[in-house]
């Protein structure tokens, strides 16, 4: 392990597409963070298979059985410190952070957004959602974005962007799929070796 490195935690929701990219990236984009932990909020996110094969640390805690968002970013709290993280990644995590968690973790979240920031995004605009809009709009480029997390939807600074152009005959999974490998699956990894290794 190489010394000084950035302990990352990946918070999941579903099937974990976007946390494979990053295990993959592992030893090659991302030199300067480990992989320390895997929580997800969906006890049937396959996410959590792929932590398990990877060799990753992995939990559910479920906002449902512990009640409430407060006693959810409660349980994570004390998880992220019992890990000893340094930054969180949300790779498809379906939750909503609160303001007073994502303001004592500031600029230490990371999100990926399957759209350009400003376009497509904010409330409502997740999974499915997103592409739909895309499409419907008209829009010929379209992409995704990494950015730190605020108490604002989709509202923190921007840090990674890449545009993919949208086709002929795109349907919202299509494009979303294209979204994904073109784009995602790069900017996820290239964003947490930027913040590991930098002082952002």
């Amino acid at each position: 392990m190489v010394t000084g490195m950035k302990r990352v935690a990946v918070l999941v929701s579903g099937g974990g597409t976007n946390l494979q990219a990053i295990l993959d990236a592992r030893g090659s984009v991302i030199r300067h963070a480990e992989i320390a932990l895997v929580v997800s909020n969906n006890p049937a996110a396959y996410a959590l298979h792929r932590a398990e094969a990877a060799g990753v640390a992995a939990l559910v805690l479920s906002r449902k059985e512990l009640g409430s968002r407060e006693a959810f970013e409660e349980a994570l709290g004390l998880k992220l410190v019992e890990y000893r993280i340094d930054f969180l990644v949300l790779a498809g995590f379906m939750t909503i952070l609160s303001p007073e968690f994502t303001r004592r973790w500031d600029h230490r979240i990371l999100n990926i957004h399957p759209a350009l920031i400003p376009s497509f995004c904010g409330k409502g605009y997740y999974g499915l959602r997103v592409h739909e809009a895309a499409l419907a709009r008209g829009v010929k480029l379209t992409g995704a974005t990494v950015h730190f997390v605020n108490e604002i939807p989709d509202g923190g600074e921007i840090l990674l962007q890449k545009a993919v152009e949208v086709l002929p005959g795109d349907t919202p999974e299509k494009l979303q799929r294209r979204v994904m490998e073109q784009a995602e699956w790069k900017l996820l990894p290239q964003a947490i070796e930027l913040v590991a290794s930098t002082r952002l």
